[in-house]
């Protein structure tokens, strides 16, 4: 699978990939909010001049009556605050509502993650409200609050 946003590239991971990720999650920044993965098949590299900078995953709730799709991200730091996460975010949004037939989809950031909440917010994702002690911190034990945000297909910028 490839999706070309404005900047990035999204493409199926390959077992290539992990050396590159495992590292860029274990980036202080990122470490923070993600734990290692077990695989990380079930995501897509985010590419930037052929260089693997990210991962981002999406999940989909196939019941009918609450069909959505769910996104998260991870980028290296020293990619932060280029605009490459709401590209990346924007692309597969795209993806998931003109292709996978979604009218809504969710994002749901560490409450105290600001860096990406305000990423998500220019992609079009709204806070719907906290969820309280929504996230157990794997590098403390401690729960701790989520946002969760959501975007309408009509939304999409």
């Amino acid at each position: 699978m490839e999706l070309r946003g404005e900047r990035v590239l999204l493409r199926s991971t390959v077992p290539a990939d992990t050396p590159v990720l495992d590292a860029i999650v274990r980036e202080p920044e990122v470490a923070r909010w993600w734990p290692p993965p077990e695989a990380y098949a079930a995501m897509l590299a985010v590419v930037v001049d052929g260089e693997v900078i990210g991962a981002i995953q999406f999940s989909e709730e196939s019941d009918p009556e609450f069909r959505h799709a769910s996104i998260d991200l991870f980028l290296s730091a020293r990619w932060h605050g280029q605009g490459l996460g709401p590209d990346a975010v924007r692309t597969l949004a795209r993806w998931l509502i003109a292709e996978r037939g979604h009218h809504r989809l969710v994002i749901d950031p560490a409450a105290a993650n600001t860096h990406a909440i305000r990423s998500y917010r220019k992609v079009g994702f709204a806070p719907v409200g906290i969820m309280r002690a929504y996230w157990r911190n794997h590098r403390t034990g401690a729960w701790e609050d989520g946002l969760l945000m959501d975007l309408l297909a009509a939304e999409l910028t």
